[in-house]
């Protein structure tokens, strides 16, 4: 079946991730999975009627793990633990985000060493594919025993609880079920815990927040590169000899990328034909770019490892009948990943942000005019473009704040040291969302630059994103409303479509 992502807790990818979470992809169990998490199940059970005690599994949570559990107590037990646990706050996750989570958490199911009955994992499955999406509150997660606020929204709806979108409307969790065609569960013993104790609502907005990110470094070079050529920037600072001596492979992709995608202008210039060297936004983008490009990557690597982890705990090894307890749920991979890509995207925006600067300013455009329009006084132009930019990277400034250098002790001190691993991740997502609008500033600000400059060609790569541009927002002559522009121009950037033609044009990923 076309259209489709079978999982099994290994090789999940970001890309089908967003797939999935955006596209609207149906799931699938590997059937292979199946005898893993059918023994594991057998444990527990077997746990359960010996009632041998076993943390979550026939004793409370947190700091009443001492407190033993009957064996006809411990449904009961995880059905508290969901609707106790269900405490977020503030605004819901978007459709795409919550989709994330409920896929990222059948996979590592699927692994085999939760303990889940195949039944419940199938609900999860189906609500999924027939589109039934718990409201979960975006707040309330400490990022250390895994998510478990979010995580527990999610599955108030399994058992007819809660509330959940579907077909566009927010319905009772067991409305919603029943127009879909479900019936709700109960939970057994250990479900509950195997439900919500991971990093799956992190690693989904994480997932999501890459898999944008990775596009928005490569569109970062594009508007690079058109602002090099509107300011006739000197292309000698991004030869290949100068980035091979320093060795670091993003510097070195990104001064490639920015060499082909101006290659055959008639725009820029050599050092010493009209400037010997630019400042620093233009001459050290691929130092930056390549910088924040690595940092991309080594987030991309991390959070492909988590969406494929089991994080939960205790954790059964149906090799040795062994239930052990451990911390794979804490955050902190995640944590420290997020907030790194987080300060790199801020980067990205803030050098975006004075390659605005450049352009709009006279006393540095090397000869347009000021604030991009013909007609200065009666009309302000890209003046307040240059605003708004400066604006989001000062927010971002702020949002780029490191969340895993903070820790708060929660359960009685059981839980002392916490990751904070969904608010780096949420920061992350806020600070990327600002650089797609930044970058949407410029794009429109060099080509309005670059049609002021006139009589040139453009690159070959540069070229195809301009126009691209230009088949849907026409240059600026007199004033308009620029939110419409800006709000155009950052839709044709999530579309994918400038990188895309930039990188057709190349016959070359960027």
């Amino acid at each position: 079946m076309k259209n489709k992502v079978t999982v099994n807790g290994q090789g999940l990818t970001i890309e089908q991730v967003a797939l999935v979470a955006r596209e609207g992809y149906r799931v699938e169990i590997d059937p292979a999975a199946v005898s893993s998490i059918k023994s594991s199940r057998d444990i527990v059970e077997d746990y359960v009627n010996r009632e041998e005690i076993v943390y979550g599994v026939t004793t409370g949570f947190g700091r009443f793990s001492d407190v033993a559990i009957s064996k006809d107590e411990t449904e009961l037990l995880q059905k508290n633990l969901i609707v106790s646990h269900a405490c977020g706050v503030g605004e819901s996750f978007s459709r795409d985000i919550t989709r994330a989570v409920m896929l990222l958490r059948v996979n590592t199911l699927c692994r085999g060493y939760s303990g889940i009955r195949l039944e419940t994992l199938n609900l999860l499955v189906e609500m999924l594919n027939r589109g039934v999406h718990p409201v979960i509150p975006q707040k309330g997660s400490l990022g250390a025993s895994g998510d478990l606020a979010p995580l527990a929204h999610m599955v108030l709806v399994m058992l007819g609880e809660g509330s959940a979108e579907y077909n566009g409307e927010i319905l009772q969790g067991g409305r919603a079920l029943e127009k879909a065609g479900l019936k709700p569960c109960t939970l057994s013993s250990k479900e509950g815990l195997a439900l919500i104790n991971g990093t799956q609502t992190m690693s989904a907005v994480a997932s999501l927040t890459l898999f944008d990110a990775e596009m928005l470094v490569k569109m970062a070079d594009i508007t690079a590169a058109l602002t090099l050529e509107a300011l006739n920037g000197v292309v000698d600072a991004f030869d290949d000899r100068i980035h091979r001596v320093r060795g670091h492979k993003g510097q070195i992709a990104s001064a490639e990328n920015i060499r082909h995608l101006v290659d055959g202008s008639t725009y820029t210039t050599r050092q010493g034909e009209k400037r010997v060297q630019d400042a620093y936004a233009l001459r050290c983008t691929a130092q930056v770019h390549g910088a924040c490009r690595d940092a991309v990557e080594y987030a991309a690597r991390v959070i492909g490892t988590e969406i494929n982890a089991v994080t939960d705990n205790p954790l059964i090894f149906p090799d040795s009948g062994e239930v052990i307890s451990g911390g794979n749920f804490h955050g902190e991979p995640v944590a420290l990943a997020m907030d790194f890509l987080g300060i790199s995207l801020a980067e990205l925006a803030d050098i975006s942000e004075r390659r605005i600067e450049r352009l709009v300013n006279p006393q540095l455009s090397n000869g347009l005019p000021a604030f991009l329009t013909v007609h200065g006084g009666l009309n302000s132009g890209f003046m307040i473009t240059q605003y708004a930019a400066a604006a989001l990277v000062s927010e971002n400034k702020v949002l780029a704040h490191p969340a895993s250098v903070d820790s708060i002790p929660s359960s009685a001190n059981q839980e002392d040291h916490v990751s904070m691993g969904t608010i780096a991740a949420r920061k992350g997502s806020d600070i990327k969302e600002n650089l797609a609008s930044v970058l949407a500033i410029e794009y429109l600000a060099s080509a309005q630059a670059i049609d002021l400059r006139g009589g040139g060609t453009l690159g070959r790569g540069t070229g195809p994103a301009y126009r691209l541009l230009r088949n849907r927002i026409k240059p600026l002559k007199q004033d308009r409303i620029m939110h419409v522009d800006m709000q155009s121009a950052l839709e044709l950037i999530l579309s994918r479509q400038p990188v895309k033609a930039a990188e057709e044009a190349l016959g070359k990923k960027l």
